[in-house]
């Protein structure tokens, strides 16, 4: 759906070609201290399957999901009962981690908010690799491959797991149509865990991520999607960003903020944003 919609929208021989113009993704990456050069963002319209992309080649390019995988886990947790649901509690074991957040009890629901990742690390083991890898398989989610049994807690942070920004869009955009092979009660529990924020006509869904292995060049991520009812452009528009994160966690605030002035760029939210 999405790469014939990209196929499409290269098609316009060169020489017929109308006179460039700017490219609005890539003006507010700009404005949020983003280069286009080293990002990759795509937007994608359900009703119509009109694409805006940001990054050249690099929307192609595979990196480790880091904690946008929470999407999918939460996914198939709720659908394979290794969760009951959103308010299942999980006790904190007393260690120290680096986010204060994460250091108390918390549901299921508060750690997606959180991006708690030791219950997601207690959570995925229960869905079982077999399960995870014919899953994800299905969901068309990146390479699909989670190593082996010593990945099983590790393989979204570290690798084997790995996907595009595209390929992130079109798992968003199935998710947002509710076209992936889950039940409805699945869609129904685990879609409002996913909400970020909503004002009058609009609800945006979504999930942040950061990928941050020693030796390589750290990524960020915030992909999701945005229902729109009002508005001079309503829809449902899937996005997904990734870009370099040279300064670590202190860049972390220009993911959203990049992809929330894209969205408003191209009307698929309010101007006056949040």
């Amino acid at each position: 759906m999405l790469a014939a919609a990209l196929m499409t929208a290269c098609a316009t021989p060169v020489c017929c070609a109308p006179a460039p113009e700017k490219n609005p993704l890539e003006q507010a990456l700009l404005e949020e201290g983003v280069s286009p050069a080293s990002s990759a963002l795509v937007i994608f319209r359900l009703e119509d399957e009109k694409v805006w992309a940001s990054g050249g080649a690099r929307i192609r390019e595979r990196f480790t999901p880091a904690s946008t995988s929470k999407i999918p886990h939460t996914l198939l947790a709720l659908e394979t009962g290794a969760v009951t649901g959103p308010g299942e509690l999980f006790e904190w074991d007393g260690q120290k981690r680096f986010v204060d957040s994460w250091n108390e009890d918390q549901t299921f629901g508060e750690a997606f908010g959180r991006s708690t990742v030791w219950i997601y690390q207690i959570v995925v083991p229960r869905i079982g690799a077999a399960r995870l890898t014919e899953e994800l398989a299905a969901f068309g989610y990146g390479n699909a491959e989670i190593g082996g049994p010593e990945s099983i807690t590790r393989y979204w942070l570290d690798g084997p797991l790995a996907i595009s920004a595209t390929e992130q869009v079109e798992f968003l955009a199935r998710l947002a149509h509710r076209t992936l092979p889950l039940s409805a009660r699945s869609y129904e529990i685990a879609v409002p865990i996913m909400e970020l924020d909503r004002g009058d006509g609009w609800t945006l869904y979504g999930k942040t991520g950061w990928k941050s292995v020693e030796g390589q060049t750290d990524i960020g991520w915030f992909v999701g999607w945005v229902e729109q009812s009002a508005g001079d452009a309503p829809g449902t528009y899937a996005f997904a960003l990734n870009m370099d994160m040279p300064g670590g966690m202190e860049e972390a605030p220009k993911r959203r903020a990049a992809v929330e002035r894209a969205l408003r760029s191209i009307g698929a939210l309010p101007d006056q944003g949040r």
